[in-house]
Parts: C-alpha cells; sequence; structure tokens
C-alpha cells in the first residue's frame, strides 16, 4: 500500500502540491476540503488521488481522516493548526504547514518527540524559501570563518510587470482577507544596533524605497517581529536583523490612508449601520452627511488634497460607488476586502511576480569584508500556475516526500534551518526553476 498524503484545503496555492504529490511520488492523495469541485479540478482523474468534503470544524471527521493518512498537510487559516498537529500527535502522524509557528504551536513540540513526529512548519515563500536560502549563506559564512554583521530579507508577490494593470500595482494570488490582516501587525526589528518598534496603525508611514536586482525599485515596510530570527539563524551580535515586505509605488500611502478611514477595523461594532452600498459606508467612515461629496470628504479626514492620489485610488476601487456591500460582510474588512478582491483579482491571462532579496554584510578575522545578494525573481506560468502558488506549495510538498521517505530525520515542532531539510529542498526547487541568484561584493 502507497503513503498517503491528507492535504486540508483546496485554496489559491494546492495544486502545484496535489500535482507533485501525484505525479513526482508514489503516494496516495486525500485532498479534503469545503469545496470537493476545486480538489477534483486538482486532482484530474488521477487514480492515486481523492477529494473529500470536510468542514475543518469537524472534529470527528477531521480525526477520522488524520488517523487514516501517514502524513497531514495543513493549508487552511493558521488558527486551524494547532488542533490539526493534536490529533496529529494523538495518532503519531507527521505534519506539514507553511505557517508561521505561533505559540500554542511551539508548546506542542515536546508532545510531537514523545510521539516520534516532525511537524514542519514555515515550509513555504515566507516563511519558507526565506528561511533556507539565508541559512544557507549563513552557514557558508561561518564556514569560511565569518560573521554576519548585518542581515535584512525582503519578500513580495506581485503583479508581474505585463500583469500590473490596476491603479494599486497589486493582484491578489491569496486570501485577500489574509493580506488586510497582516496589514495591521505591528513590527520590530534591529538596524545599526538600535532596536526599533512600529505599532500596527504606523506600519504603513514607515516604508523606504528599495532596489531589488533585475526587478527594479519597490516600497519595503517592516514585517512583524524581526528580532527572534537572530536566535533562529544563529547570527546574534548581528548589527542589523530585519524582515520587510515589498509592493509596488503607493501601495502603503493608500493602506495608511484605508486604516486611517477604519477599513482595516475587523470588529462588528466598527461596521456603520445601515450602509449598504459602499457610497453610504464610505460616507459614514469619513464621518460625512448624505449630501457631502465623498472625495472630498475623505481628503477632509486624510487631510490630503482631494486631487491626491490616494483618493483617485479610493474612487476607482469603487468606495464611492453606488455597489452593494456582500450581505456576508460583517466588518468593515469584510467590506473593503470584497470590493479590494474583486478589482484586484489575479486571473487570466495576468501573470503574478514573486520577489525576495537577502542582502547580508559578512566580516571575517582577515579583515576582509563583503556585501552578498541573494536574489529571486520568479514569474507566474501563462495559463498555468502562479508564482505565489509554486513558491508556498513547492517547498512544502517536497517537504513531504523527504519525511515520508526517512530523509527528514528531526522530530518535534521544527522549521527549515538545517541542512538536512534545506538543503535537499532548496536543490529540488532549481529543478523546478525556482532558485535565488547569489552575488558578492567586496566592501
Amino acid at each position: 500500500m502507497p503513503k498517503t498524503v491528507l492535504l486540508l484545503g483546496a485554496g489559491l496555492v494546492a495544486r502545484p502540491m496535489v500535482r507533485y504529490i501525484l505525479e513526482k511520488t508514489g503516494f496516495g492523495l486525500v485532498c479534503a476540503t469545503r469545496t470537493v469541485e476545486k480538489a477534483e479540478e486538482m486532482i484530474e482523474g488521477h487514480k492515486r488521488g481523492k477529494a473529500v468534503a470536510l468542514n475543518v470544524d469537524d472534529a470527528g471527521e477531521l480525526e477520522k481522516l488524520i488517523s487514516g493518512c501517514d502524513l497531514a498537510v495543513s493549508l487552511v487559516p493558521w488558527n486551524y493548526h494547532p488542533a490539526v498537529a493534536r490529533l496529529c500527535i494523538k495518532h503519531s502522524k507527521d505534519m506539514v504547514t507553511t505557517s508561521y509557528v505561533r505559540d500554542e504551536m511551539r508548546s506542542l513540540d515536546g508532545a510531537a518527540r514523545k510521539a516520534g513526529i516532525v511537524i514542519l512548519n514555515e515550509a513555504g515563500l515566507d516563511p519558507g524559501i526565506d528561511h533556507m536560502s539565508a541559512m544557507k549563506i549563513i552557514h557558508e559564512v561561518k564556514a569560511r570563518g565569518g560573521r554576519i554583521a548585518s542581515f535584512e530579507s525582503m519578500c513580495g508577490a506581485l503583479p508581474s510587470p505585463t500583469g500590473s494593470s490596476n491603479p494599486f500595482g497589486y493582484k491578489f494570488s491569496w486570501s485577500p482577507r489574509g493580506v488586510l490582516l497582516a496589514s495591521r501587525n505591528p513590527a520590530k526589528f534591529i538596524r545599526n544596533g538600535k532596536t526599533v518598534e512600529i505599532p500596527g496603525k504606523e506600519l504603513f508611514a514607515n516604508y523606504r524605497l528599495y532596489r531589488v536586482e533585475g526587478a527594479g525599485w519597490f516600497e519595503d515596510y517592516p514585517n512583524r517581529d524581526s528580532t527572534p530570527y537572530m536566535d533562529v539563524y544563529g547570527i546574534g551580535g548581528a548589527e542589523t536583523m530585519y524582515r520587510g515586505t515589498l509592493r509596488n509605488h503607493g501601495w502603503c500611502e493608500t493602506m495608511l490612508a484605508a486604516a486611517a478611514l477604519g477599513f482595516l477595523d475587523d470588529s462588528e461594532a466598527g461596521m456603520p449601520r445601515g450602509a449598504a452600498t459602499y457610497a453610504a459606508f464610505t460616507r459614514a467612515l469619513a464621518g460625512a452627511g448624505p449630501k457631502t461629496d465623498i472625495g472630498k470628504a475623505v481628503a477632509k479626514k486624510l487631510g490630503c488634497p482631494a486631487h491626491s492620489a490616494v483618493v483617485k485610488r479610493l474612487e476607482w476601487l469603487g468606495l464611492f460607488g453606488a455597489d452593494s456591500i456582500p450581505a456576508d460582510a460583517k466588518s468593515p474588512l469584510d467590506a473593503f476586502a470584497g470590493v479590494m478582491f474583486r478589482k484586484l483579482e489575479l486571473a487570466p491571462p495576468d501573470t503574478d511576480m514573486t520577489v525576495m532579496q537577502h542582502e547580508f554584510r559578512a566580516e571575517y578575522s582577515s579583515g576582509r569584508k563583503e556585501r552578498i545578494f541573494s536574489t529571486l525573481v520568479d514569474t507566474g506560468v501563462p495559463g498555468g500556475d502562479t508564482s505565489i502558488a509554486r513558491t508556498v506549495s513547492l517547498p512544502a510538498a517536497i517537504g513531504v516526500k523527504l519525511i515520508l521517505d526517512g530523509e527528514i530525520r528531526e522530530k518535534g515542532v521544527c522549521i527549515p534551518v538545517i541542512p538536512e531539510i534545506y538543503k535537499p529542498i532548496l536543490a529540488e526547487l532549481e529543478g523546478e526553476g525556482i532558485r535565488m541568484k547569489e552575488r558578492a561584493e567586496q566592501i
């Protein structure tokens, strides 16, 4: 009997994993999701693939599926991962996710080790390929007797230049709600020996312009708390430790305005009562009367000219129009995500682009110093998989293969920062056309 992989979720990034497991391993695959039709489209009738219906809140059915597999991959929202992990521990089944390790998951490390399983997290793009490609260079520098004095890592999932066809310079290749929720995170990093902390509401006011080799200039804003990665990467003592997110020009000032207007409020209490259209919704958030010009009201609320690019982008989005707000929108963020996805959806023939760059400063005992760049610029396949789907799900799929083939012996809750994990994954990703280009210069 072939080993069986249980894939939970059939969302925007799942297809490359489904095809990899069915085409490049001998494993069986059960894809469990609310929308069985999506899973069936990905499986394409393959004899080792099966699609089943699952509401992940159904604990009994979830446990039944996990008990019958050899490894579970969780591509459902991150808040479900601990429940999946506990069932994997109970039934001694390995697990893979592409999400950040949060405290609840981290607390399961001892139980996972006792059960003799590995729970591999952060095995996607960012987090994922960023860790693996960074550790490769960090270990190489240390092997040459050097130390990392500065580390910066920036990543963005964007439309390709030919697919960038809107005033936001952005299209959703993954969950729009997830993108907007991430826009509210506070940030913390170290630069030139000083710790910098930024509240979530000020996140987009703290961006810089940054150039990625082979891709051009972008806006770069800090991504969550970078400081724990000094220990994770083994570079304690570095003067700079920074992780950032890349967007095209204009994104940060527009999202800062969206936050100021209340569009990123995730509470039901923040939803204006009786606002059935986007015009009424925006008027209410801007504190304007029913006959007030919306553009002028928004500009006044933001303290900017009515002709500013920010106001024009919000108008283009449809926030001043008569379209109805989705009936299931419970919060301003829900309503905002709905109109954002409708106007910024990545759809054929558009292609997306993944951009990542690490910048290291390495110092050696001889006194030599060098700056090292490691860069990934990857575009989606026209008419095929998006770049974000490939770069998120293929590292995890390769991790699945390595675990079930017995090549990863690590146990407990872990991320891909050890050579046993990152070396074979990076090597196989190169065969899939996903490769970091490295360049060093003396300083």
